[in-house]
Formats: C-alpha cells, sequence, structure tokens
C-alpha cells in the first residue's frame, strides 16, 4: 500500500502542522490554502477573507503505520471543532474547521470522525465535509513554521505547546520516537 494524503483545516496553518508533523507515520505537512475560488491565492489574500480559501494542511501518510481515521480523531482532539468560522482569536471562513476527502473512503471516514467527535464534544461539531479541492502550498516561509520563526512568535507560543500537550496525552502511541516538536 502506497502513501496517502489527508488535507484539514482546523484554523491557523502553523498550529496544525506543529501537531502532525509529531505523529509516526507522517511523511510531510505542507501548509496552504484550498476550498477557495481565487487562483493562487497569497496569505494576504486570505487572510483578508475574501477568497473563500481555508489555511490547511497537507499531510502525507503511510497508512500502514498511522491511519485517516487515526489522523481525523487527533485532527478532533487538538483544534476546537465546536467554532463556527474561527479558532481562538483568528475569526473568519478562512480559519474554519473542514475536512477535504481526497475520495469516498475517505468522506466515510470523516462523516465516522464527526459521529465519534459529536460524542466527545456533545453534539456540537461544525467541522464541515467539502469537496476536495485545487491544493496551493502557502508561501515558503509558513512551511515547518513552528520549527524556526514559531518559537519566536507570542501567538505561536500560546497556542501550539497546549495542542502538542494534548497530543502526546491522548496519542502517546501515535508520537514519532525521535525528535518530537518542542513544547
Amino acid at each position: 500500500m502506497g502513501h496517502e494524503t489527508a488535507v484539514l483545516a482546523g484554523g491557523c496553518f502553523w498550529c496544525t502542522e506543529a501537531v502532525f508533523l509529531d505523529i509516526a507515520g507522517v511523511d510531510k505537512v505542507e501548509s496552504g490554502y484550498t476550498g477557495g475560488q481565487t487562483v493562487n491565492p497569497t496569505y494576504k489574500q486570505v487572510c483578508g477573507g475574501d477568497t473563500g480559501h481555508a489555511e490547511a494542511i497537507r499531510v502525507t501518510f503511510d497508512p500502514a503505520l498511522v491511519s485517516y481515521a487515526d489522523l481525523l480523531d487527533i485532527f478532533f482532539a487538538t483544534h476546537d471543532p465546536t467554532q463556527l468560522n474561527r479558532q481562538g482569536n483568528d475569526i473568519g471562513t478562512q480559519y474554519r474547521s473542514a475536512i477535504f476527502p481526497q475520495d469516498e473512503a475517505q468522506e466515510a471516514e470523516a462523516r465516522a470522525a464527526i459521529e465519534r467527535a459529536n460524542a466527545d464534544w456533545g453534539g456540537n461539531i461544525v467541522t464541515t465535509i467539502e469537496p476536495k479541492a485545487e491544493w496551493y502550498p502557502a508561501e515558503d516561509y509558513h512551511q515547518d513554521y513552528w520549527a524556526g520563526e514559531g518559537q519566536r512568535n507570542p501567538y505561536c507560543m500560546a497556542v501550539i505547546p497546549p495542542k502538542l500537550a494534548k497530543l502526546r496525552k491522548s496519542f502517546s502511541s501515535k508520537i514519532r520516537e525521535a525528535d518530537p516538536q518542542p513544547l
């Protein structure tokens, strides 16, 4: 079985990227934009909220080591899927909670994950399942942001360590053995 791709939007892509880089079986996490109408959007355009895109991550993973269902459970546990078009102080449709299945099997898994999450979150999940859409990689300086600039960014310092702590507490068996992202 080859590698697969998961596309997830859970607020700021710097914050979701940092979480998924720590998961065993994840080979690559790329920050980018999807689900909008503007061709080749820039960060500034997406942040303006007029392109329809979500800040998202594209996760390349080995399903023999980590399942798509596991990735979705981690996704729901490490962001707030009950906030419509926002995550904390980030407000707008570009910060929506959304899953972009790449095929019918992923769509079925996404629906099942929402059901599981609704049981955990009291039926208040607002995460959408959206059609596979054109993927636009974010500008280079957004990639692997936490490992570089992010650890000097007060916003990231406030948001990312609690997400990583949740990951390590709830999904310790899924953490990459060597060199996890620092808290």
